[in-house]
């Protein structure tokens, strides 16, 4: 082995596989940080009520005076839905299920002098919609405890209106959801006590929001005569910078709530970028894998005369294709660790910036680095070493 590696290893260029290799590992190294920092930075925009979870619109339909003075109703129809869903634009379509019933809360801190009570509202949509996590986000009626969403803009208006303003203490959210609230719903000539527990604060939903199990219930129960009519829609859009979306709401007369489509569009920009950027990172590796490839033929097509030698007086094509390979192999190894490395030390740096920006954020590891890595290792590595002994196997097979 030994031998036959001196014999073939006279025409190797060091321009040439360093260029390789230079080229390769810049290009495994954008690819790699491509996906590593898109998983570092997911869960700030993905947990919660972050609004690149996914896109979504929420949708009303315009009150005009006149309307209003005709009585005309502000509801969606079911022909409405169907044909908002058919849109090319929308992924999917969910309603906000109003409460048909009267509900009243009352909130209070006897030790901190507070004492709240209105008449209020509630409203549902599907799970899958909800912006906090879902992990006590369902009803069970023998409880008599209803989990509740709020805007967290409401409790903004508390500690920055109603509490600044009468030197009341500010509430945290973590405090607020130590808060048990008083229900109580009236209808069809029943009245009935519970306990409302807040469990999330939402950004993206501006409504008092229950689970759609326990509106499905009290309607039921409380209002069984009546049909409730879903006057806002939240849509779910593939891209949210499509003229499309505001042609049709336009013609159709549709709302929606400010500063959703600027969201949307930012949104769109990031997925946009991270997705470019990984793709420059594969561009790069392919033409490094052809600079390899392109090496390890002229430098086989060098030494065809010394290959058909050594296939004459007995060595195998494997054995003739083997010190191609362990070089092609070697250099590949090389590039994954050293892009691994560099992976890691980059990563210190903007994890920092990312901890300052989101305090709750958990670290991740480097597996996605790893994973991908060694994926893309085993691919280019898979091909070289095929391509090389297809070569060999031809120049034996030619002198056969």
């Amino acid at each position: 082995m030994k031998l036959v590696w001196k014999l073939l290893r006279q025409h190797i260029s060091i321009g040439q596989l360093s260029g390789f290799f230079l080229a390769n590992l810049f290009g495994m190294v954008i690819v790699l940080v491509s996906i590593q920092f898109y998983q570092d930075i997911l869960p700030m925009f993905t947990e919660g009520d972050s609004f690149m979870k996914k896109d979504y619109l929420i949708a009303t339909k315009k009150i005009s005076t006149l309307g209003s003075f005709a009585g005309k109703s502000n509801a969606f129809s079911a022909q409405d839905i169907d044909e908002l869903k058919a849109q090319p634009f929308t992924k999917s379509v969910g309603t906000f299920t109003p409460s048909q019933f009267k509900v009243s809360a009352g909130l209070g801190m006897e030790e901190a002098g507070i004492r709240l009570s209105t008449e209020m509202f509630f409203e549902a949509v599907p799970d899958k919609y909800v912006d906090v996590s879902l992990d006590k986000w369902h009803f069970d009626e023998h409880t008599h405890t209803i989990p509740i969403i709020i805007p967290r803009n409401y409790l903004n208006l508390y500690n920055f209106g109603f509490a600044q303003s009468r030197n009341l203490p500010k509430l945290s959210e973590g405090v607020m959801s130590l808060i048990q609230m008083d229900i109580v719903l009236t209808g069809n000539g029943r009245t009935e006590r519970y306990k409302g527990n807040i469990v999330g604060f939402s950004n993206r939903l501006n409504t008092i929001l229950v689970p759609q199990s326990f509106m499905t219930w009290a309607n039921k129960t409380f209002a069984p005569d009546t049909e409730a009519q879903p006057s806002r829609l939240i849509i779910e859009v593939s891209n949210p910078a499509d003229a499309g979306i505001a042609k049709y709401f336009q013609q159709k007369g549709y709302e929606t709530e400010d500063g959703k489509l600027d969201a949307g569009k930012t949104t769109y920009f990031l997925r946009l970028i991270v997705g470019i950027v990984l793709g420059v990172g594969l561009f790069i590796s392919i033409l490094s894998f052809y600079i390899l490839m392109l090496s390890v033929f002229l430098l086989l097509q060098k030494n065809t005369a010394k290959l058909e030698t050594l296939l004459l007086i007995g060595y195998s094509p494997t054995r003739v294709a083997l010190p191609y390979q362990l070089l092609t192999l070697g250099l590949n190894a090389i590039v994954l660790l050293l892009a691994v490395g560099f992976v890691s030390w980059l990563r210190g740096f903007y994890m920092d910036t990312l901890t300052l920006l989101s305090p709750q954020l958990e670290a991740g590891t480097l597996w996605p680095t790893i994973v991908a890595g060694t994926l893309l290792f085993c691919l280019v590595s898979g091909i070289n070493l095929i391509l090389i002994k297809r070569k060999v196997m031809s120049i034996w097979m030619h002198k056969a």
